[in-house]
């Protein structure tokens, strides 16, 4: 995407950075009439919710980095009319096990007979899939009650606790530890860990971690929507980020892409933006700045002391496959169990082992993972000649890899991960996936990996955390003001991922900062 004209000097809001939040608050700025200029480092906008061609004369546009949607209100998608569509999968999960010598899994989808059938058979009775209907009945109703909040003042938190109405699901999630409910409820070692998968991506904890920083993580990951569905963007994740572009210039932003923020100076009441190009310095005037990037880079763009360090705990593999690799486990389609969230050593005792091996400064013997595929729900992102071929992508996400573990040698660590991870996934497998990879222009494999600290560099993610720094809960706490978004400078707000009730593909800090500045007066 190319720079936009040179910015005029004064404007109503100033955004730094051009990723999803900062869109949606341009957006919702421009469109009430507000003059907005956002400054994005890169070349082109989106941020980490971005579709790129990764693999060299291959035509797949993948969802590099972040890759479904959950957290993201219609409301949103309505308000700026944004041709952006999802769609739901039929399939939930598939965990493959080996029990009893023969290769067996957990399917979770296709209507409630086949997951009734999907426990029995695994289980061996009804008593885990009766378990498992009463507590995502009771996290399906917590999330319809706290989901509409995130696009509202932030409640106080005893008013949360009455909206959501349920003292035992108030405790489960929001007063112990996870692993407490989770072992509760249920007493397979592998549904266990499906369970508990939800509270680990991109954190990383213990089930029984004492911060809760895992509570957050699952709660954000079963309200989504109301329903806690994932779905898949249409187009891939680019779909979104290119709509809200074209949402906020049609009403008026300027969208300045390779412009670096390099200093914010405010008074409380204005404020200057300091940046610079690849050829020169300028410098921007306006009532409000907001700021997409996290906050220790707020930190560093006003000067003031930076927050606590924030450390990501994921590796991300995007593939390109010739054809799905066959299973060990025949009773099952591929086509099924990759369409959904495919579970890789991800029992409840693999997770507490992995995270214990991480916590003491190793790679997990056996790290676990989840994979699914985007082109068996939206084949667009391929090109015509690959769809026809029966070409698919894979997308990976390994946890409990702390950043400080790719800290001697990060090429070395991530070629190191990346086989253990895959040799985790092939156990499972008729065939290795490395014989399905299709082959770049350059005859090179299609498969690339980020560590943490790729992500930081690339995208200036504060180590390589997803969510900018940990999840915050969705209410009110000290200092965290009306809408989560209030910095110490009365005109400088933050609109991305690190905002109270940040964190995912959300656009609730984007949108919540512009209802902030909306609250005042235009003049």
């Amino acid at each position: 995407m190319p720079a936009a004209t040179e910015p005029s000097r004064t404007y109503d809001a100033i955004i730094v950075g051009g990723g999803h939040n900062g869109l949606v608050a341009a957006a919702y700025l421009a469109r009430a009439g507000r003059t907005v200029l956002v400054l994005e480092r890169l070349g082109r906008t989106g941020g980490a919710a971005v579709s790129t061609r990764p693999f060299a004369g291959v035509d797949a546009r993948l969802s590099r980095y972040s890759y479904l949607v959950s957290l993201l209100p219609r409301k949103i998608v309505r308000d700026l009319g944004l041709n952006f569509r999802v769609r739901g999968r039929t399939i939930s999960s598939y965990t493959p096990v080996e029990r009893d010598g023969r290769p067996t899994g957990l399917l979770v989808g296709g209507g409630e007979r086949r997951i009734r059938e999907a426990f029995e058979r695994l289980t061996g009775g009804k008593a885990e899939y009766q378990a498992w209907q009463r507590f995502y009945g009771t996290t399906g109703r917590v999330a319809e009650r706290v989901f509409p909040t995130l696009t509202e003042p932030l409640p106080a938190r005893e008013e949360l606790r009455r909206r959501i109405d349920d003292e035992a699901a108030w405790r489960a999630l929001f007063e112990e530890p996870i692993g407490v409910a989770i072992e509760e409820n249920f007493t397979d070692d592998l549904v266990r860990g499906v369970v508990l998968t939800d509270a680990l991506i991109g954190t990383f904890a213990d089930a029984h971690d004492a911060s809760l920083r895992q509570n957050r993580c699952f709660l954000y990951h079963v309200i989504g929507g109301g329903t806690g569905a994932w779905d898949v963007p249409v187009g891939g994740m680019g779909a979104l980020t290119d709509a809200l572009a074209a949402a906020a210039r049609s009403a008026g932003a300027v969208l300045a892409t390779g412009h670096e923020a390099v200093r914010i100076e405010t008074d409380g009441r204005t404020a200057e933006v300091t940046y610079r190009t690849a050829d020169r310095e300028g410098v921007a005037a306006a009532r409000h700045v907001l700021v997409g990037a996290s906050p220790q880079e707020l930190a560093a763009l006003t000067g003031d002391p930076a927050p606590e360090p924030a450390e990501g705990a994921q590796l991300k593999v995007n593939m390109l496959l010739k054809r799905l690799p066959r299973l060990r486990d025949t009773a099952v389609d591929p086509r099924e169990a990759f369409s959904g969230t495919f579970h890789i050593a991800e029992g409840y005792g693999q997770l507490a082992t992995a995270h214990a091996q991480a916590a003491a400064g190793r790679l997990p013997a056996a790290p676990p993972s989840e994979i699914y595929c985007h082109s068996l729900t939206d084949p667009t992102i391929l090109g015509r000649d690959l769809a026809e071929r029966g070409y698919q992508t894979l997308t990976l996400f390994g946890l409990h890899t702390p950043a400080r573990l790719f800290a001697a040698d990060n090429d070395a660590v991530r070629d190191e991960l990346l086989k253990s991870t895959l040799a985790q996934l092939d156990a499972h497998l008729a065939e290795p996936v490395a014989d399905c990879l299709a082959l770049d222009a350059d005859g090179r494999p299609c498969i690339e990996a980020k560590t943490p600290l790729d992500l930081e560099r690339d995208l200036r993610l504060p180590g390589g955390n997803i969510f900018h720094r940990d999840l915050s809960w969705p209410y009110a706490q000290d200092g965290t003001g009306r809408w989560g978004v209030e910095t110490r400078h009365a005109n400088v707000l933050l609109c991305g991922a690190g905002a109270v009730r940040g964190g995912g593909v959300s656009g609730v800090p984007g949108h919540n900062a512009a209802m902030a500045v909306l609250e005042q007066p235009a003049d």
